[in-house]
């Protein structure tokens, strides 16, 4: 993919951080299942906090594929970071660039230009982040219900309950972008809202331990949030509009999969470095072994063909797609997610024993690559799933 000077530099400057600092600091999040906090001292310092904020509100105003090869550039040194550094860029290129291509009429355009530009002001001026909580251990956020969050109106805002499953950034964020449900005799998907939850309002609390296999530095704990009482200001789409975005900008869903793209980078980085004596600590050469070769050889044959399907996808992402780009999309998810597990794996054996040395980020990045293919509302299975069907059926056929 040929990168143009803006995403270049961007890319540079994420993989500058992550080779110098990042990288020396993953361990040690991991080990404590600590949130990065110094990580993003450092983001906000480089201005890539504010990296997909509209250029006319302050921002970096960097579109969806650059946000994606950025996020890649980090996950090769810090997954935690890279996949939390996704829920708080979320929030922006939604409500931005997204937001932008879908319809609205003249009245909820200005409603979301006014609500949106208090929301980067706290971004680009105060350094805030976001989350966005996600799961809730139903159907919702496979997208198959409404979300069992539920927010009433009441004078002069919502009045929101509900509770979110491992909601990254908890305990960390300074907001939480919570989509949740407007309370009605039936709730509906068509009514589902996207609020900026203050961390620090009355009600909003966090609950439960974090001690997961992988990406232990994303601090996932359960959002509570009991008769939490927001502005009508914190809204971070009209109403409705977030059911139109999920309907015709799918690769929205599609933020989490650079992470892990990643993830497969430095796998695949980390046994090159490995075989050539390189790695501190371990300065035996091993690389004029047949066997290796091959195996390193396989390795970046698989690397490659992920990442030009990633590279491909990311290019395609716009408003109402194909249904050919919107399977294509489903597949990278799924490439991605389970390839970067696999050249993990591959990582493993070719390196060997030693290199599982908690001292060393193999064993790390393995565990971290697994969570990848559990993630909602793309997991592996549904995309298969999705791909299955989408592929035999047309919209509104049945076989009765």
């Amino acid at each position: 993919m040929t990168l143009g000077e803006k995403q270049a530099a961007l890319v540079a400057l994420a993989g500058k951080l992550g080779r110098e600092r990042f990288a020396l600091r993953a361990d040690t999040y991991d080990r404590e299942a600590s949130f990065p906090f110094e990580n993003y001292a450092d983001l906000r310092a480089a201005g890539l906090t504010a990296l997909c904020v509209p250029e006319r509100h302050g921002g970096g105003g960097a579109d969806f594929a650059t946000y994606c090869l950025v996020s890649a550039e980090l996950g090769r040194y810090c997954g935690s970071t890279a996949l939390t550094f996704n829920m708080h860029v979320c929030s922006t290129l939604w409500t931005g660039a997204l937001a932008d291509d879908l319809d609205m009429t003249p009245a909820e355009r200005e409603r979301h230009e006014r609500h949106r530009a208090e929301h980067y002001r706290r971004i680009v001026a105060e350094g805030a982040i976001y989350a966005q909580p996600f799961s809730e251990g139903g159907a919702a956020a496979a997208g198959k219900a409404p979300f069992g969050s539920v927010a009433r109106r009441v004078a002069g805002g919502y009045l929101l309950n509900g509770k979110k499953i491992f909601a990254s950034l908890s305990g960390a964020a300074d907001y939480y972008g919570v989509l949740c449900t407007e309370e009605k005799p039936v709730l509906s998907q068509r009514d589902t809202l996207y609020l900026g939850v203050p961390a620090a309002a009355e009600g909003v609390s966090i609950a439960g331990d974090w001690d997961p296999l992988g990406m232990r530095g994303t601090v996932s704990r359960t959002l509570l949030l009991r008769d939490v009482f927001v502005p009508e200001t914190a809204e971070l789409m009209p109403p409705g509009i977030y059911y139109q975005a999920a309907s015709r900008w799918p690769h929205m869903f599609l933020t989490l999969a650079p992470t892990y793209m990643g993830i497969a980078q430095a796998a695949y980085d980390f046994t090159v470095s490995y075989l050539r004596g390189e790695v501190p600590g371990v300065p035996t050469k091993r690389r004029m072994y047949p066997t290796k070769q091959i195996a390193v050889a396989e390795m970046f044959v698989r690397l490659q063909q992920t990442r030009a399907l990633f590279e491909r996808v990311i290019a395609e992402a716009r408003i109402d797609p194909s249904k050919e780009e919107r399977l294509r999309a489903y597949a990278a998810q799924y490439t991605i997610m389970e390839g970067s597990n696999e050249l993990c794996r591959l990582a493993i054996r070719t390196c060997g024993g030693q290199a599982m040395l908690r001292s060393l980020p193999l064993e790390r990045l393995y565990r971290d690559s697994r969570c990848g293919s559990l993630m909602l509302p793309w997991t592996a299975e549904l995309c298969l799933d999705r791909l299955g069907r989408e592929t035999l059926y047309e919209p509104g056929e049945t076989d009765g």
